[in-house]
């Protein structure tokens, strides 16, 4: 009996853990297949999956057209309720917590509205000297490097900016419509922005975006300092760490790396 029941226990496993990898073939890339393309993206013996997918068919798992399966709308319905009660600033929160830690800065979580960012969560640094942030707290697009990536990333954030006039914060504030355009260019080349002193004296900051389940930009994950300890000589040792939290709070929100981006960079304008 005992045995019996190690085997009941295992083979569902095995079973799942095919079905799960017919299921992953499936991409926005790629919606649509035939039954010769799940067998070569899955790597199954062509029977068992065969059998497999003609079984999720009938459950609603997948749908079928001719010679083309997808996703099935029965299994879309049945996992919307997970999606339900979730939200940004929940979700993010472990990638923002260990965004602070790795770095030992405060970790900051903004979104934009209109031509502003907006600090919708952080975590803040255990250093007794701090930049001090608060959620809630509303600033200029042109001026930081959270803001830049809004810009870089989002095609309406550079017109709502221009718009609304680029002020001037500091002497290393970019106000030149053309310089900028050229540094939203060079945000989008490398994947991460990082500004020194643009919105206040003495102050620093390095943020990358943060995308969605479709690929669109979201918000911008960052940490801001003092630039006593984060100088351009820290650019290169700090920004991977914030690209990749800012990869792992899009993955958490849906996101996948193959996803094409929804949205044109702003330079591409």
């Amino acid at each position: 009996m005992a045995e019996d029941d190690g085997r009941a226990s295992v083979v569902p496993v095995l079973v799942l853990r095919k079905i799960t990898q017919i299921l992953r073939s499936f991409s926005v890339d790629q919606p649509e297949l035939t039954l010769q393309q799940i067998i070569r993206t899955t790597g199954l013996p062509a029977s068992t999956c065969q059998r497999l997918v003609r079984n999720l068919v009938v459950e609603g798992f997948l749908d079928r057209e001719d010679d083309h399966y997808r996703i099935g709308l029965d299994f879309v319905q049945w996992a919307a309720p997970g999606t339900f009660g979730l939200d940004l600033v929940r979700l993010t929160r472990p990638a923002l917590q260990a965004l602070r830690d790795r770095t030992g800065e405060t970790a900051c979580l903004y979104v934009r509205h209109g031509p502003f960012r907006t600090v919708v969560s952080l975590a803040e640094s255990r250093h007794p000297v701090i930049r001090l942030f608060v959620v809630g707290m509303v600033m200029p697009l042109h001026a930081g490097s959270a803001g830049k990536v809004l810009l870089a990333w989002d095609p309406t954030a550079r017109q709502e900016a221009v718009r609304h006039g680029l002020g001037r914060f500091t002497d290393h504030t970019v106000v030149d419509i053309d310089e900028l355009t050229e540094q939203l260019a060079a945000i989008r080349r490398a994947g991460f922005s990082a500004s020194f002193e643009e919105r206040d004296a003495g102050a620093a900051s390095i943020s990358a975006p943060v995308f969605g389940l479709n690929g669109e930009l979201v918000a911008a994950l960052g940490i801001g300092a003092p630039l006593q300890r984060v100088s351009p000589a820290d650019v290169e040792r700090l920004a991977p760490i914030v690209m990749e939290l800012a990869r792992d709070a899009s993955r958490r929100i849906g996101f996948r790396a193959e996803t094409p981006f929804a949205v044109r960079s702003a330079t591409e304008l």
